[in-house]
């Protein structure tokens, strides 16, 4: 479990997170959701110390991210993948060398021992014999996959994944979606999705968090999303101009 407590986070004399707390669930595909500029990506940077806060605590499984030193801190990230928006694949680099990058930045395993954990999580992605392809010679959607992959390749006890549909058709964002719950599920992680995609929301939403200009709004999972009476949220999920009709 992922603890947000009473996190405030300003640029400048602007507040940008406001007093926001949240548990995300180990195990569970967590959702933040809101519109662009309510906060939801600083709230994922802050969780991970990308951005620092101004006021609150940051708590990965009773361990208080917040104070750790920059050691403790590097030692943390070795059990977070993070799957960045748009993949950020390295353009230089093969697919297998893109997935072995965190390895051997942390590990000091054989070659053979990183070999053998390319295949494994290439194959739990749907990937096989894609090792020395490079991502211009992939699909977005492989593009993704193999972003996954290397999100995995350190075995995380918490997945972070940044807009993961951004720029995929529909089915292939299924495909997504449906894969990092099943990895989530099969692997028992903390995984927290940033995202503003209805259907991933509806889809996998084991429990969602709205962000609404900086606060912690609403807190529910998809079966209760479209029963709530939050006038801000049903505007978010149905839009304005429907959200307008069915008051009439």
């Amino acid at each position: 479990m992922i603890e947000a407590r009473n996190l405030s986070k300003n640029f400048g004399d602007r507040p940008v997170l406001k007093n926001v707390s949240c548990n995300f669930e180990k195990g569970k595909t967590n959702l933040i959701i809101g519109q662009s500029g309510s906060g939801k990506t600083v709230l994922m940077k802050c969780l991970v110390g990308l951005f620092e806060v101004d006021a609150g605590t940051v708590v990965y499984d009773d361990r208080n991210f917040t104070t750790m030193n920059f050691e403790k801190r590097k030692n943390l990230r070795q059990e977070i993948g993070m799957l960045f928006q748009g993949g950020a694949l390295f353009d230089s680099m093969t697919v297998e060398n893109n997935i072995m990058f965190p390895l051997n930045m942390f590990t000091k395993q054989p070659l053979s021992e990183k070999s053998d954990r390319v295949n494994f999580v290439l194959k739990r992605v749907n990937l096989e014999n894609v090792n020395k392809l490079m991502p211009s010679e992939l699909s977005g959607g492989m593009r993704k996959r193999v972003a996954i992959a290397r999100a995995i390749a350190m075995n995380p006890h918490y997945l972070f994944c940044d807009e993961p549909n951004s720029g995929l058709d529909p089915q292939t964002s299924g495909v997504i979606d449906h894969l990092i719950q099943e990895i989530t599920q099969e692997y028992n992680i903390t995984t927290i999705v940033n995202t503003h995609d209805m259907n991933s929301v509806l889809g996998i939403g084991d429990t969602i968090a709205y962000i609404y200009k900086g606060e912690l709004w609403w807190r529910g999972d998809k079966e209760t999303i479209l029963k709530t009476q939050n006038e801000e949220l049903n505007e978010f999920v149905f839009g304005t101009e429907l959200t307008s009709r069915l008051k009439r």
